[in-house]
């Protein structure tokens, strides 16, 4: 199932156009359609047909493998909502996913979604941020008695 998640995410792009909070539909919808442009022009511009295929067969295949492995560290084995239970929003951010420590690289791997309390929480936050966030997120918690996992 993984292997299909980038394709997934680019129908959830195209989707989310319609959405009418977006800010703005036809910057995004161009750029959109310039990405796919580009990426398919330049594969089949220098690739047989099959090979241009066979290498976005297995390019998004990866993709999508990779997406999961970044997803799954901050969700795995946390508690899951039972249906009719109310939580507000913070808590349900903080106590469905955990944030995941390992340095430079793990930050660079997994694109800041290492701090997954915090993207969830605000997710227009800029990358570089979270870390800080982090600090104030979990005093802020210790404050209201919510648990949160540390990472370790």
């Amino acid at each position: 199932m993984l292997t299909l998640e980038g394709l997934n995410l680019s129908f959830s792009s195209f989707r989310a156009l319609r959405n009418p909070s977006m800010k703005r539909p036809v910057l995004e919808g161009t750029l959109l359609v310039v990405h796919f442009l580009v990426y398919f022009g330049g594969l089949f511009a220098v690739l047989s047909p099959g090979k241009a295929l066979a290498f976005i067969a297995v390019h998004q295949g990866l993709f999508g493998v990779y997406l999961g492995s970044v997803f799954a560290p901050n969700h795995k084995g946390m508690p899951m909502i039972e249906d009719g239970t109310r939580l507000d929003f913070l808590r349900r951010q903080v106590l469905t996913s955990r944030n995941v420590r390992g340095g430079v690289l793990v930050d660079v791997f997994m694109g800041g979604l290492n701090y997954q309390i915090e993207h969830h929480l605000f997710p227009s936050m800029p990358t570089p941020a979270l870390g800080r966030a982090q600090e104030i997120t979990e005093r802020y918690c210790a404050e209201l008695g919510i648990p949160t996992t540390r990472p370790a």
